[in-house]
């Protein structure tokens, strides 16, 4: 028989083991609810890639415990950076231009000498970019054919705009390296470059309204918006799939340039990418929560106002990555 004190060291035993049972049987569940860690990378400050970046991930965020995933936009060069940046493993997301992810995926401009960049994926399309043309007006510069001889600011190298004011002047018969003399500042400083007479234009590839061009447009020395048209820009909008004709809204956005009306150009689609080596369950709660909750995504910022559902899934070149592409099936957009 057992006396009343072996009893209890027996009764305190099986309750150590129980609760020993319940902690670790608890320890996978929580392990599996520590959220995974992505970056997404956008673009300079005052473009419309940091806040669309910063939008998408705190929509995410606030569902960190659904999802599993937690999410954070980080400042960089660019689109070439960003595709760059997520092939490497650098960064989960990136915002890119449609131009840049075509380029990317098949082994061109940047990536000619590394081949086709065949891990990359497309999640959706967002904005409308305008490739503009801001000229001071001192400068003497009505047309793009005008800027031969003049400071022109090209873009860092590390962007997408880069690559768009090159096409833009070769199109029309400009050479970039002898031509003009070219400038390769980042696209925040040129506001600054061109109100210090440092620089006579600038090019830069943006969602509207552009916190850029609007400190442009309000400075001490004037400005105007110069068209980018013509024959020659024609065949290359004809010839490159991913570039499409669009306008700058300067009326609506940038009232102190000196040309109020509606500016003529081309222009590309921002695009979210990532690699097919990033989990399908990460990709698949992005895509939902930002288009399953688009009244909301679109109210986040004026640049995103005019999007429609259908929208987010044109302009993309690369394979979509199948967490994106199964939340579209649900939801009968593929």
């Amino acid at each position: 028989m057992f006396s009343l004190k072996d009893k209890r060291i027996r009764m305190n035993w099986i309750t150590l083991f129980l609760w020993a049972m319940v902690f670790f049987n608890m320890m996978p569940q929580r392990l599996h609810a520590e959220p995974q860690f992505v970056t997404i990378g956008s673009g300079d400050i005052t473009g419309v890639y940091y806040p669309t970046a910063l939008i998408i991930a705190k929509m995410i965020n606030s569902k960190r415990d659904v999802y599993e995933v937690r999410a954070a936009a980080e400042l960089s060069s660019g689109s070439v950076f960003n595709a760059n940046a997520v092939l490497a493993g650098y960064m989960e997301f990136g915002l890119v231009q449609s131009d840049v992810q075509y380029q990317a995926i098949n082994g061109q401009a940047k990536w000619k000498k590394k081949g086709p960049q065949k891990e990359l994926r497309a999640v959706f399309s967002i904005n409308h970019e305008s490739v503009c043309l801001v000229a001071a007006v001192d400068a003497g510069i009505n047309a793009i054919t005008d800027l031969k001889g003049k400071k022109v600011n090209l873009g860092n190298p590390g962007s997408g705009q880069y690559r768009n004011a090159i096409d833009a002047l070769l199109a029309l018969g400009l050479k970039p390296k002898t031509d003009i003399d070219a400038q390769k500042a980042r696209a925040a400083e040129a506001p600054v470059l061109l109100q210090d007479n440092r620089i006579d234009a600038f090019f830069c590839t943006v969602g509207h309204p552009s916190e850029t061009l609007q400190n442009a447009s309000t400075c001490e020395r004037k400005v105007r918006f110069i068209p980018i048209t013509g024959s020659g820009i024609d065949q290359l909008v004809a010839d490159q799939n991913y570039y499409t004709r669009t306008t700058v809204p300067v009326a609506q956005f940038y009232p102190g340039a000196e040309n109020s009306a509606a500016v003529e150009t081309f222009g590309v689609i921002a695009t979210l990418c990532t690699s097919a080596s990033v989990p399908g369950h990460v990709v698949y709660a992005i895509t939902k929560e930002v288009i399953g909750n688009f009244s909301e995504f679109k109210r986040q910022h004026p640049a995103l106002g005019d999007l429609a559902k259908q929208d987010m899934l044109k302009g993309l070149t690369a394979p979509f990555h199948a967490g994106a592409l199964k939340y579209f099936k649900e939801v009968g957009l593929k």
